[in-house]
């Protein structure tokens, strides 16, 4: 083979090993325009729903009626609003995620809610900003623990069967969210919502549980 053939060879298999690894980034943002979840975002969510859960349960188990509705202070809840307020809140994310579901595609999704689970993977379990609960989910009716532990498995059946369905395009329906710093939403990243929420005032039912005066001590 003469110099310039050898010269041609390597030009062509420079170009090739230059196109493969532009690729490699193409194929990550088509995948990335996918509606179904990907594996990644499937295991993350289930392994969410599994500690969040755990951690929940395991801090209501036990608790009596006095710590129940014991407060640090008038103007905070006990564990029992705590708990209400995770169980209401889990199940109108549910039913919001459904709406989006039932909702028809919206062909902006995959801008309108570019990185918003990153977002909420960051916002929501940080107990250093608070904000005010929306009047529909805030803990009126005095749930007991077994009212609270009875609601939140029904939401949790209903949404792991809801998840069984592999190929539903959870990220191409969308609802908005009544907070404009989120915006819109897709029904998967809604449903990551759950259990982030969940872990938010989880650590809100710890800080009860560690006050001075808690009568479960």
């Amino acid at each position: 083979m003469n110099r310039h053939a050898i010269r041609t060879s390597s030009l062509l298999l420079s170009l090739l090993f230059l196109g493969s690894l532009l690729l490699v980034p193409l194929a990550a943002a088509a995948a990335d325009v996918s509606p179904a979840l990907t594996s990644e975002e499937r295991q993350k969510l289930f392994e969410y729903l599994r500690s969040s859960e755990e951690r929940f349960l395991a801090l209501i188990e036990g608790v009596d009626e006095l710590a129940w509705s014991w407060k640090p202070a008038p103007e905070r809840w006990s564990v029992g609003e705590c708990a209400e307020h995770i169980v209401r809140t889990e199940r109108a994310l549910f039913e919001t995620a459904r709406r989006a579901l039932a909702a028809p595609e919206n062909p902006e999704w995959a801008e309108k809610t570019k990185e918003k689970g990153d977002f909420i993977e960051r916002v929501m379990p940080d107990r250093t900003g608070r904000a005010q609960a929306p009047q529909e989910v805030r803990p009126t009716d005095g749930l007991s623990r077994a009212q609270v532990m009875d609601v939140f498995r029904t939401t949790r059946e209903e949404l792991s069967k809801l998840l069984e369905e592999q190929s539903l395009p959870l990220k191409s329906h969308t609802e908005e969210h009544p907070f404009p710093v989120f915006g819109t939403l897709n029904a998967y990243q809604w449903i990551l919502y759950v259990p982030l929420h969940t872990i938010r005032h989880s650590k809100q039912i710890e800080e009860v549980k560690a006050a001075a005066g808690y009568p479960g001590t």
